[in-house]
């Protein structure tokens, strides 16, 4: 099977399914963001049409008191998906005990015990950080269920593997890059060259520039006038009934007009050479979705699937990946507006309080100001704003209740080429203060208790330190 790059992962997919059929009924528990959502509903698809049945839950953190009240249920076999990896500890005792046979599709770094079910690419050397997201390895399990059948699938695992930002550096690569492969091969795909930023789909011109914060553009980025101003200096018509026109309205020749005077202005404002490259990349299009919504670009589509679960309604994100395009979709996009505005209050909120800088790290508490569940987003959004370091990782801190505190750490690509592992610093850093961690290298998170950030912080700094020498 071509998206499992080695055999042995192969083998153990096909190891996976043969106990899923034997199961009978599963309960599939799935984290909630849009990797865990979409690793959800491939899963789900896939034990659909074997006729295997199931029940879905959702859990915004898989700690110990989690896996216990699974563990309380009646089901004897439970499929985890995008998470149980890193909590292979906890999970693998409750085998021992006999409260259910665990099987685990997940892409994140493993706890120290092992089960017989464990699909993880980490497991056979393909990194899980940037070669197979938690969607991938569901694609994986889902194929050794129905073969060829189950291609059209490949959608959603690319949702899931943009979502968790395996596409940063441009394209999917490595197993995923199969995984695109098959989708465009069974027509649910589309990979081509375009302009690089988000909001292709939906967004009307002026904003799709205003908001793109991957490449800053000088004199555009973050200005709504600035980017008017460009646009109707253009010797092309960028509107339509005198509204503008979004990205994809355009003709080619159209785009090839407003790429190629951005990238000048890029060039000329002395954007560095690299950043311009980063303008135009590799997209990634949902081919049976409608042109000009929120389902048709992978990205867009992962971040409407971000605005569902972190709110409580993961239900809804779901029920959007399984098909429903009417009252669970408008729900999605009313979630979708809200969040939006909570992501810019947050951002505003950290460039109003501004960043402490340590040794080898950058960091924010937020308190209760920003969402526990968002805060990581947040961090990530504040790299590409002014006055923060894209040369040290950041840590947010967000309150998650009057004993515990959420940690959310972010880097870039360049970081973890250089040796960051976000993953180690979180884990290492949490369980020195008695909290537990993980992740991946570029993105990871832990909770710890509260009042005790300002130690973690040390031991995060130290390590950091440690790791770009």
């Amino acid at each position: 099977m071509s998206t499992a790059p080695v055999p042995e992962l192969a083998d153990r997919a096909a190891a996976c399914a043969d106990h899923l059929r034997d199961a009978g009924e599963v309960l599939l528990a799935s984290h909630i963001d849009a990797d865990g959502l979409t690793s959800a509903a491939v899963a789900a698809t896939a034990l659909e049409r074997a006729g295997i049945e199931f029940e879905a839950v959702f859990k915004k953190q898989l700690d110990a008191h989690e896996i216990a009240t699974i563990a309380a249920t009646d089901y004897d076999t439970v499929l985890f998906t995008d998470f149980g990896s890193g909590q292979l500890d906890d999970i693998a005792r409750h085998e021992e005990q006999g409260d259910f046979t665990p099987v685990v599709a997940d892409h994140h770094r493993p706890a120290d015990a092992e089960t017989e079910y464990h699909l993880n690419p980490l497991l056979f050397g393909v990194d899980g950080a940037s070669e197979l997201s938690g969607a991938g390895a569901a694609y994986v399990l889902a194929r050794a269920l129905g073969g060829e059948a189950n291609r059209d699938l490949a959608a959603l695992a690319v949702v899931g593997a943009v979502g968790d930002m395996q596409a940063s550096g441009g394209e999917l690569h490595g197993a995923n890059a199969s995984i695109v492969r098959e989708g465009c091969e069974a027509g649910v795909l589309r990979e081509v060259t375009d302009l690089a930023l988000y909001g292709r789909q939906t967004r009307a011109l002026p904003k799709l520039l205003e908001y793109s914060s991957d490449v800053h553009i000088p004199g555009i980025s973050n200005s709504e006038s600035g980017s008017v101003g460009f646009l109707s200096d253009l010797d092309v018509d960028l509107k339509s009934g005198g509204e503008w026109r979004t990205w994809v309205d355009l003709t080619a020749d159209e785009r090839q007009t407003v790429a190629s005077a951005l990238v000048r202005r890029a060039v000329t404002r002395g954007v560095p050479a690299h950043k311009v490259e980063g303008l135009v990349g590799t997209t990634y299009t949902l081919s049976g979705e409608p042109e000009g919504t929120e389902l048709r670009d992978a990205s867009e589509f992962s971040t409407l699937l971000n605005a569902t679960a972190r709110y409580e309604r993961a239900d809804v994100g779901l029920a959007v990946c399984l098909g429903d395009r009417e009252s669970a979709l408008e729900r999605a996009r009313h979630l979708l507006t809200n969040h939006r505005r909570n992501l810019s209050e947050g951002l505003r909120w950290v460039q109003n309080e501004g960043i402490t800088r340590e040794d080898h790290l950058q960091w924010f508490d937020a308190g209760t100001h920003i969402r526990e569940t968002i805060v990581g987003i947040v961090a990530g959004m504040a790299v590409g704003s002014d006055g923060v370091d894209r040369g040290v990782p950041i840590i947010a801190f967000a309150s998650k209740s009057d004993e515990e505190t959420k940690v959310s750490a972010r880097g870039t690509p360049g970081l973890v080429r250089a040796g960051l592992d976000l993953s180690r610093v979180m884990g290492e850093a949490s369980r020195a203060v008695g909290g537990k961690g993980g992740g991946h290298d570029v993105a990871a998170g832990a909770t710890i208790p509260a009042s005790r950030e300002r130690e973690f912080l040390g031991h995060a700094d130290r390590i950091v330190g440690e790791q770009l020498g």
